[in-house]
């Protein structure tokens, strides 16, 4: 997962789109300079949402599944060409399979007992859910006895706060339908949420730049 992070620390969620508008809205994305997706699989043929992504913009984005909870959401996303996968909880089970297959997956974690069983199977770099609603410093907890580790921050991240997750330590973080204002999309304004999204990105980068120092 690392390697996708450093590409785009940013993640654009894609949770029930309808289809129509499903292009122009990931397009406006990647010219704003986001181009890692993930279509959270409870949406309606999320699968066909990812095939429909990688034939349009081909090697442009890179493009994951979420909600993947279970073996038969995994296996449509593989075949629809996914390339990663998050999952909003641990379940062992399903960890294992991950790792059978050698996946890159972002398993979603709360506590330490969770970041201890993605430990066990080797998974280092989580997805801490719902981030939004736990301290800015609860990073630095679980950092402390797992220094090895490293989260991406969903669940309560919006456009007015991105910028503080990355300053607390996260490496990365996933934005749902707060990623684009509303008005962007009830007027079809494209190239303004481009724009909108663009100065999201210039923002993050300052951080993870200053934060590299």
């Amino acid at each position: 997962m690392k390697h996708i992070l450093n590409q785009c620390p940013v993640i654009a969620i894609l949770r029930n789109l309808p289809e129509d508008l499903l292009i122009p809205y990931a397009e406006s994305i990647l010219r704003g300079g986001i181009s890692v997706f993930e279509v959270a699989m409870n949406t309606p043929d999320g699968a066909g949402q990812i095939l429909a992504l990688k034939e349009h913009f081909k090697e442009s984005v890179t493009v994951g599944a979420g909600t993947a909870t279970t073996i038969e959401r995994i296996d449509s996303a593989l075949q629809a060409g996914a390339q990663f996968f998050l999952t909003p909880s641990v379940d062992e089970s399903i960890l294992r399979y991950f790792r059978k297959k050698d996946l890159d997956l972002l398993p979603g974690v709360m506590t330490p007992s969770d970041v201890a069983l993605c430990i066990k199977y080797n998974y280092r770099i989580m997805k801490l859910f719902p981030a939004g609603d736990l301290p800015l410093s609860y990073i630095k907890s679980l950092k402390g006895p797992f220094e090895d580790t490293d989260y991406v921050a969903v669940g309560g991240v919006r456009g007015d706060n991105l910028h503080t997750f990355f300053e607390h330590g996260f490496i990365g973080a996933g934005l749902g339908s707060s990623l684009i204002p509303h008005h962007f999309l009830e007027e079809r304004d494209w190239q303004g949420a481009s724009r909108y999204i663009s100065g999201l990105q210039l923002q993050v980068l300052s951080v993870i730049a200053i934060g590299h120092k």
